[in-house]
């Protein structure tokens, strides 16, 4: 699996640095204009339009190659959930992991009032410490 997973990465990164080099070596579509007076292109190996539509098609090979290399190993990496939870079940309906740290702010088991008996107001508290201004 791990062969397969660096297989498909060194042929996307290929794919990528092709693409990179084969866009980077395209005509704009402002250079038809002058290839029209007789600047070089009409003397190209592939001839006056051979090489644009050679380059923009292999370009768009390499992008296809890319794509699927993209998708391979996006579902390479996907963990196997199959039995941890029912089908189309949510994430939120998972239980947390053991040892997952709790909500900040959050109070825990331990100092949570008992069933039965009020829970304390700390604002209440700190109010009437905060003596009066005289404005």
């Amino acid at each position: 699996m791990q062969f397969m997973m660096t297989l498909i990465l060194v042929v996307q990164l290929l794919a990528a640095l092709a693409m990179i080099g084969l866009v980077l070596i395209q005509h704009g579509k402002g250079a038809d204009m002058g290839a029209s007076f007789g600047s070089g292109a009409s003397g190209s190996l592939f001839g006056a339009t051979g090489s644009a539509n050679f380059l923009s098609r292999t370009t768009a090979v390499c992008a296809t190659v890319f794509f699927a290399c993209t998708l391979a190993l996006a579902y390479l990496s996907t963990p196997d959930t199959r039995g941890a939870a029912a089908p189309g079940a949510s994430v939120l309906d998972q239980p947390a992991a053991p040892g997952a740290a709790q909500i900040p702010g959050a109070p825990d088991a331990q100092s949570a009032p008992a069933a039965g008996q009020p829970a304390s107001a700390p604002a209440a508290a700190g109010a009437a410490q905060i003596p009066a201004s005289g404005h």
